[in-house]
């Protein structure tokens, strides 16, 4: 650590960083209720989820192991005692709040969701009611839209600029902030009626007090306006008429800055409890104005809401209380119980007290950000937001949104950074975070382009990060209250050493030139006119992602090497399993017996091992088809004492499935593009993207020379110095005799009387840092890690290369064998 670095933080951000006056200093904290991120984890996504507290865990067992609660709909002692507990939670919500129990009502949900839901469902939808809510909101939000329109009431976005609150100055908002209607939605074609003049109806407009995109904190003033003069926002549009109720999601912003019910007398908050302070989740709340549960109308009804039913004729009498009519069962009173020694552990350091101190985090990582620079002075970061220098830091949020640049203005893809992260022990948030408007509005994608991500085939989650030179998305740090400024200094090194062009670097900003991928032609001719190649070992992989077995000489067929990946498992819901999901599969040992026809499987968690016929008329599961990186395959099942062998192997119900025969359709997406699979003209079986996978032993070699010089990483998982075999990489093919990498520019190739053509580098995945050792599956940050630093082009990480074998030039009886000389011909 630089303490020069902390030092110059302090200087400006010392007063509110760290909690000086809490009984706890940050470091103090971390050290006492933080221990297990003692191993260098850096968690950034307390937006998602915040993290608890091991004090607080050991303050709630004590309490569970000491107490006895029953469930709150009994007359017992017990029961009545949990009444009282659930009553003072109750009580406790409504205080962070600063709600006056005579004005509002605390109503225990599954969570912030469920709480929309709730409202969403039993609000008095009409025909001329409207719903309005702005673009930066949660899909959660956006779903009321749902029960609106389906209703007949008309649904509409509004964009707010500037949306930063300016102290609570309601003459000002409307002047200071510019407010767009965006187009009206109504359903089945409906045309808007004429309004009762009375202005019966009820609208609702919903708004996040803190954009979990952005970060960016919306004036509350705007509760005061649309209750009573909603003209001002709405000017002459009818839907300015009626009574209109405001509901504000706190799920993220009640962490720093709860909404202060006592001066916003909005009608509906909804909050989770994780977000807060880690545990429990699926818990929240729904906090409601008195007058406005009146008018919600609960459909279904359940224990704990009725005071009376009938079975067998339509009657029910419901509860009276609030809490009672929208609680349907009985309550998860344990994790109710449970909310109190959180919000003990968050009263001691005091709201503002976290509000400064996350602010402080948040900016500091801005403003290094936004200073970053290449090489060729171009920005490195684009940050996200209403961050104006007029505005306090306290004012900024928990969280920094942003995308990154290469020297030449393209974007890195935000998975790329992500997975970059994880292997530096970074955890952090990327995409939209379930935000789609405000994702549009900050990214710049029009409704063209959003419609076009998605006949390409982006979905949430997926890894289409960029899309026609456009990110679909973002990378999100976010602050907690035990966040230190180790924290935010480990993840700006990373992006400073991942990301950033120093003249010491390559163009591209990533491949260091000790490691280059760019070598030139004269120097590939003089190595390969002093080299000579040689195969040194030869492995079939019979089972996709379990073990394979090292051959001296092998046939060749029109898939590859004769039943190559000609197996795999699949789930019993029709997954495809791999060692990314399943790493115990790489404890199943293969071995083909060509003669007998046999492929006989080993596990140490089977007492016997498992010979399974080659020969034709041994199937009996029948013919299937599954589609598997852009290729459509005919398969063959086996018959349920297989499966079930293969079920005890790897803990899980699967079934085997052998490939009988690729139909060589490739499966498109809508635009065009293949799935994956990068080799479209060969025969595969089941492989990823080709038939050959060749690795040479002097890239390994480099690879561990990187390996034990690297400091940081020198000890790996079981105590030794890091090394990996060649094996690791799963190649088919391991060769020996030239310069480290000298195989990324081999365009053709020929071993003996086979010819194989390049299709270029591997990219490497988190399957290459699995490793097992007595039975047991181990993981770590390595390889994968240290390839980063100087294999990455263009967002992957390169080791090895793929091969196609030129099927018009395959002999009758070719094959492959140990010691047969390689003749390379560069680009």
């Amino acid at each position: 650590m630089d303490y020069a670095d902390k030092e110059e933080f302090l200087k400006e951000f010392g007063e509110d960083y760290g909690y000086p006056n809490a009984p706890k200093s940050i470091d103090q904290i971390r050290a006492t209720e933080f221990k297990r991120l003692e191993n260098g984890t850096v968690y950034l996504d307390h937006a998602g989820a915040t993290l608890y507290s091991e004090l607080q865990m050991e303050a709630i067992f004590r309490d569970f192991t000491t107490n006895v609660y029953g469930n709150p709909h009994s007359q017992s002692d017990i029961s009545s005692a949990t009444c009282d507990i659930v009553r003072a939670a109750r009580e406790q919500v409504l205080d962070y709040f600063n709600a006056s129990m005579k004005d509002y009502k605390c109503i225990f949900t599954s969570g912030a969701t469920a709480a929309l839901k709730l409202v969403g469902e039993a609000f008095p939808w009409s025909h001329q009611s409207s719903y309005m809510y702005t673009m930066e909101n949660h899909n959660s939000v956006l779903g009321i839209r749902e029960y609106a329109l389906s209703q007949g009431a008309a649904a509409f976005a509004i964009d707010v600029e500037e949306a930063v609150d300016n102290d609570g100055l309601s003459e000002s908002l409307v002047t200071s902030t510019k407010i767009s209607l965006l187009p009206i939605q109504r359903r089945k074609g409906a045309s808007f009626p004429e309004r009762d003049p009375a202005g019966d109806a009820y609208n609702l407009f919903a708004f996040p007090s803190e954009c979990n995109f952005s970060g960016s904190r919306f004036n509350l003033d705007l509760i005061n306006i649309m209750k009573k003069n909603p003209e001002r926002i709405l000017e002459i549009s009818p839907f300015s008429k009626g009574r209109w109720m405001v509901l504000i999601d706190a799920a993220k912003g009640c962490v720093t800055q709860p909404p202060d019910l006592s001066k916003y007398p909005v009608d509906f908050v909804v909050m989770s409890f994780y977000k807060i302070f880690g545990y429990p989740t699926g818990l929240g709340a729904l906090i409601m104005r008195n007058d406005a549960a009146k008018l919600l109308k609960n459909t279904y009804f359940s224990g704990g809401t009725v005071a009376a039913s009938i079975a067998d004729i339509d009657f029910v009498k419901r509860r009276q209380g609030v809490e009672e009519l929208f609680e349907d069962g009985t309550a998860s009173f344990l994790s109710i119980a449970s909310i109190r020694h959180g919000f003990n552990l968050i009263n001691s350091l005091t709201v503002p007290a976290i509000c400064r101190h996350i602010a402080s985090l948040g900016m500091y990582v801005r403003k290094v950000l936004l200073s970053l620079r290449h090489e060729n002075g171009a920005d490195v970061c684009t940050i996200y937001g209403t961050y104006t220098s007029e505005v306090s830091y306290h004012d900024t949020g928990s969280m920094v949104s942003f995308n990154l640049k290469r020297p030449d203005g393209s974007w890195f893809g935000y998975r790329e950074v992500e997975k970059l992260a994880s292997l530096s022990g970074i955890q952090l948030r990327t995409g939209c975070f379930c935000n789609p408007g405000a994702c549009a509005k900050y990214l710049g994608l029009s409704h063209s382009d959003l419609l076009s991500n998605i006949e390409a085939g982006h979905v949430c989650w997926d890894d289409n990060d960029i899309i026609h030179g456009k990110p679909t998305g973002a990378i999100r740090v976010s602050f907690g209250y035990m966040s230190t400024f180790e924290d935010a200094k480990k993840f700006i090194d990373f992006i400073r050493n991942s990301f950033v062009s120093f003249p010491n670097k390559s163009a591209n900003g990533n491949l260091s030139k000790g490691g280059s991928i760019h070598f030139s032609p004269e120097g590939m001719e003089r190595w390969l006119s002093v080299s000579k190649y040689v195969i040194k070992f030869i492995t079939v992989y019979p089972i996709k992602s379990c073990a394979g077995f090292s051959v001296e000489r092998w046939p060749l067929c029109s898939t590859g090497l004769l039943h190559d990946r000609e197996w795999l498992l699949k789930s019993q819901t029709g997954e495809i399993l791999t060692q990314k999901k399943v790493p115990e599969m790489c404890l199943i040992s293969t071995y083909i017996d060509l003669n007998q026809e046999i492929l006989v499987v080993k596990s140490p968690r089977c007492r016997d091992e498992l010979p399974i016929n080659l020969k034709p008329d041994s199937y009996n599961g029948g013919i299937d088809e599954i589609d598997l990186y852009g290729q459509r395959y005919e398969v063959l099942g086996y018959a349920d004492e297989i499966n079930l062998w293969f079920s005890k192997a790897i803990g899980r119900p699967c079934s085997l499935l052998q490939c009988f025969s690729p139909t060589f359709r490739v499966c498109l997406n809508k635009r065009g593009d293949t799935v994956m699979c990068r080799d479209l003209e060969s025969r595969l079986n089941f492989t990823n993207e080709a038939q050959f996978l060749l690795v040479s032993e002097e890239s390994v070699s480099d690879l561990n020379s990187k390996l034990s010089s690297k400091a940081d990483t020198r000890k790996g998982i079981d105590g030794v110095t890091v090394k990996v075999n060649p094996m690791r990489f799963r190649p088919n093919l391991v060769v020996s005799g030239g310069e480290p990498y000298a195989e990324d520019r081999w365009r053709n190739l020929k071993i003996g009387n086979n010819c194989f053509t390049s299709l270029g580098g591997c990219n490497r995945c988190q399957m290459i840092n699995f490793t097992h050792k007595d039975g047991q599956v181990q993981k770590s940050n390595e390889p994968l890690a240290t390839l980063a630093s100087y294999r990455r082009l263009k967002g992957k990480i390169l080791f090895g290369i793929l091969l196609r074998c030129d099927i018009s030039e395959l002999d009758t009886d070719s094959y492959l064998e140990v010691g047969q000389e390689v003749h390379v011909n560069p680009e």
